[in-house]
């Protein structure tokens, strides 16, 4: 089936106000899931609503926190989520980072015990609309150990994303003061990557499917190449690879150190498996700073127009720079919908009667 994007916004608000969070908080964390089906990422978007549901009830997420400053300098902060969901945690980080870089050209912001962040993009996307070049690198302390060693067979480290955003001015006289407002309309180069092969959520939305993984992403509980979904969450379970072998490996070791041991959230370990939990270490860079931000913004036009000039490999299939493929995608999906797979909605359905939103008002709501 596919849904309009407002109907899912009205249905995901309305379920997380009634597992009690306010309204505000219950749209935000609607717009950041809804948006995440937009741009095709499915595996970060409302397929996410039973489990946050269950943390929240369960309280291992939390409604309605703040950020609590540990340490600051003027350009400098650690920051405490309080186990927050992400998505009103994240933003606060963020503009945190976006406000010291503003002032001083640069700043860095250490953020642990958050709430599932979400699509990791989000966050220097966010950055990017205020005229940062931004950097994230985010792990789980022990409830996301997924992925397993270069060389080895357990998991023993969380995905691991990298997300960064370059804001790109625009080719028709957009914002020159950005170094990057588009490629494409003034779409920011978008890098939103985990360390594994796979996203965890795209193996539940295979789950989901009934469909296989890709070859080469996981691996069954004694080493062995699979592309069964259900054996990653067998007992024992299997484990997602590391993205591009011992290279993944080693940005997943480095993402592990900034995120856990700089943050003090705590790399990946089974003594905080108990309760998601994910940190993120962010460094924000103001083009303004770094010399004369319209030459810098010409020089990153000229380079994407040199990239995407160069010959295509099939004659239908253009070059993309980062974040162009999930653009074209929300066009395509705010036109024609959001698909939503009958095993996922009828988790909503269940998730829904949880509190006490019924069948027939869901429907209603995303008509």
């Amino acid at each position: 089936m596919n849904v309009s994007p407002h109907g899912l916004r009205r249905l995901m608000a309305r379920l997380f106000a009634g597992a009690g969070c306010d309204l505000v908080e219950a749209e935000r964390v609607a717009s950041y899931l809804v948006e995440a089906n937009l741009v095709g990422h499915d595996s970060h978007g409302v397929i996410r609503t039973a489990a946050y549901i269950d943390w929240l009830l369960a309280g291992k997420v939390l409604a309605g926190q703040q950020l609590t400053t540990v340490l600051e300098t003027d350009v400098l902060a650690v920051v405490d989520g309080n186990f927050g969901f992400g998505q009103t945690i994240g933003e606060l980080a963020v503009d945190r980072g976006i406000e010291k870089c503003s002032r001083h050209g640069v700043s860095v912001i250490a953020l642990r015990n958050s709430g599932h962040l979400g699509r990791i993009g989000d966050w220097p996307l966010r950055a990017a609309r205020a005229g940062l070049v931004s950097l994230h690198f985010v792990n789980t302390s022990g409830a996301g150990m997924l992925v397993a060693p270069f060389g080895g067979i357990d998991r023993r480290l969380s995905a691991c994303p990298i997300a960064a955003g370059v804001p790109v001015a625009g080719s028709d006289g957009g914002d020159g003061g950005n170094a990057g407002g588009g490629h494409g309309g003034g779409n920011p180069i978008l890098v939103d990557v985990s360390m594994c092969t796979i996203a965890e959520g795209k193996i539940r939305v295979a789950l989901n499917k009934g469909v296989p993984v890709p070859d080469g992403c996981i691996i069954d509980s004694h080493g062995q190449p699979t592309n069964d979904p259900r054996v990653f969450y067998a007992d024992p379970p299997g484990a997602i690879l590391p993205m591009g072998q011992h290279k993944g490996y080693a940005l997943a070791m480095l993402t592990e150190v900034l995120a856990g041991a700089f943050t003090g959230g705590s790399c990946t370990s089974p003594a905080h498996a108990q309760r998601l939990a994910n940190s993120m270490f962010s460094v924000y860079f103001s083009p303004q700073h770094f010399g004369d931000a319209d030459a810098i913004g010409a020089e990153v036009r000229r380079f994407i127009e040199f990239v995407k000039s160069a010959r295509r490999a099939e004659a239908n299939q253009e070059v993309l720079v980062p974040g162009e493929i999930e653009e074209q995608c929300r066009a395509s999906r705010l036109s024609f919908g959001i698909p939503l797979d009958s095993s996922t909605w009828r988790q909503l359905l269940d998730t829904a009667a949880r509190v006490n939103v019924s069948p027939s008002e869901a429907q209603e709501l995303v008509a």
